[in-house]
């Protein structure tokens, strides 16, 4: 790990423990076992190593769906729907597991999470960039997922906006119940086996 790695996963658990705020370039330079005037060499500010790690998760989130052979977010909804229509429920099922339990035990993802929820009345923009990334980012890609699959008759026609919160809110609300709570897994799964078969039973078109 390079020391600017090193900067960056110092400063992420510092964030996530102390706060933002209550963190300063010091303490990182410290958890590194650097000087501050070292650090800087790397980064110009706390503000700067911040954006670093809203980059580095975002990019994390991105090698998953590639390490899966999921359709990126850049790609067409034509060929994500494709992709999604040829998955059986026990398909759809065993993926939404894989990608559950990554942002559940993502050592970057929880902690950036935990950061988000400590911050969120503190430092409305770190809050706005979690907002953003897991909450709108998820809904209006799904929605126009949805929508696309709807067109193509892989879904019951309707609302695509509401069939994407009713995929994804109980999911988040999974993900916040359990975070930290590693040792519940499989109950989560349980929950959430559920949750994936009630969604394709009401939506999927019957073939």
């Amino acid at each position: 790990m390079t020391t600017k790695e090193r900067i960056t996963e110092e400063a992420l658990t510092l964030f996530s423990t102390k706060g933002y705020k209550g963190t300063s370039v010091k303490n990182i330079a410290d958890a590194v076992g650097i000087k501050d005037a070292s650090l800087y060499k790397h980064f110009k500010s706390k503000q700067e190593i911040f954006d670093s790690i809203v980059e580095l998760i975002s990019a994390h989130i991105s090698d998953l769906s590639v390490r899966l052979g999921m359709p990126q977010y850049d790609s067409s909804y034509e060929s994500a729907s494709d992709f999604y229509k040829n998955l059986s429920l026990e398909d759809l099922t065993a993926l939404s597991r894989k990608v559950f339990v990554f942002y559940l035990t993502d050592p970057y993802i929880s902690r950036f999470w935990k950061l988000a929820h400590m911050e969120q009345y503190q430092n409305p923009q770190i809050y706005e960039m979690f907002h953003r990334i897991f909450m709108e980012n998820a809904i209006s890609y799904q929605t126009k997922l949805f929508d696309e699959m709807m067109k193509q008759g892989v879904f019951y026609a309707g609302d695509a906006r509401a069939a994407a919160i009713n995929f994804y809110a109980p999911i988040f609300l999974l993900l916040n119940m359990y975070a930290g709570q590693e040792d519940q897994v499989e109950e989560a799964l349980s929950i959430l086996d559920r949750q994936v078969e009630e969604f394709y039973r009401i939506y999927r078109v019957k073939l």
